[in-house]
């Protein structure tokens, strides 16, 4: 099994003198899988990310990173690319000529033409010649990007691609990631936005004060998860009411349109009932998303007794 893994973490610690960053972590990440990274601010993203990008290097545990074990920082395997805290890019230079110069760096010989793909791909080819320092947040987390894709990784990092990107920006990432995954790349990506998780993400690991408080599918987090408020809108809503509050396990929540709470279920129990009575359904989504309702439920901290 471990052969066949992207990476293979087990028991990961990493200390910063005497803050606690990582606390024991395992991950095991395919290839072929977009997986997310989830947690409040200190819950330790940063530091495995950095970990995997060859930044730094664990205290303690066992690190595979493409069937290589990783032992020192900067030992990575070929085939890693990334960023964290951001793309490190040069301000005084066009995009294009940044592309060309990190190509340099990385292989001794920048092509023209991998450039202009990859500034086609993440919607950079109208400003390739702007410099840098011009560009908004969201043009550098592409240009970021389009810099690990000239490498053609087997493994790609990043933290918070989707920072600053409007809805098309958004949406080209989307299809460069997807279309990665689907070659076989390994995608680990951290993120606060759990729609942009939820809609990439075959698998999450939610980290809470450097441990690992879930990983798996998002759909066993769905199938575990406690009850979850539903908005239902029918083509009569008081009948559905009516209906929802006569169904076992199903609780209607508030007065203002029809919410009910319940797990899944009970839920489809309601579906059934709703459909036998022959009323339409034309929404039924959860108030909050499964993996928030998750996130929230497994990383809140007890208050201390005053």
């Amino acid at each position: 099994m471990a052969a066949h893994l992207a990476i293979r973490a087990r028991r990961i610690v990493k200390s910063f003198g005497d803050v606690v960053a990582l606390d024991g972590v395992d991950l095991d990440v395919a290839p072929g899988q977009i997986h997310g990274l989830v947690g409040p601010n200190g819950a330790g993203k940063t530091t495995l990310l950095g970990l995997l990008l060859g930044l730094a290097a664990a205290d303690g545990g066992h690190l595979e990173i493409l069937g290589t074990p990783v032992r020192r920082a900067l030992a990575t395997p070929a085939g890693v690319a990334g960023f964290v805290d951001g793309p490190g890019l040069y301000p005084s230079l066009t995009a294009r000529q940044n592309l060309a110069a990190l190509m340099s760096l990385r292989t001794g010989r920048p092509r023209a033409a991998a450039v202009d793909d990859v500034l086609a791909q993440l919607g950079l080819t109208d400003v390739a010649d702007d410099r840098a320092r011009g560009f908004s947040l969201g043009m550098r987390q592409r240009l970021g990007l389009a810099a690990a894709l000239l490498t053609e990784p087997r493994l790609l990092v990043l933290d918070e691609p989707a920072n600053g990107l409007d809805p098309a920006a958004q949406r080209q990432v989307t299809g460069v990631l997807t279309r990665l995954a689907a070659q076989g790349t390994c995608v680990v990506l951290s993120s606060h936005r759990m729609d942009d998780v939820e809609e990439l993400c075959s698998e999450v690991t939610i980290l809470a004060t450097g441990r690992v408080v879930f990983s798996g599918p998002l759909g066993k987090l769905a199938a575990e998860n406690r009850e979850l408020d539903y908005r239902v809108v029918t083509s009569d809503q008081p009948a559905a009411r009516t209906l929802a509050g006569d169904t076992a396990g199903v609780a209607v929540v508030g007065d203002a349109g029809l919410v009910v709470r319940a797990r899944v279920p009970a839920l489809d129990d309601l579906v059934v009932r709703l459909v036998r009575a022959g009323i339409a359904i034309r929404e039924l989504a959860p108030v909050v998303s499964p993996l928030e309702a998750a996130f929230l439920a497994l990383t809140e901290q007890p208050e201390n007794d005053a």
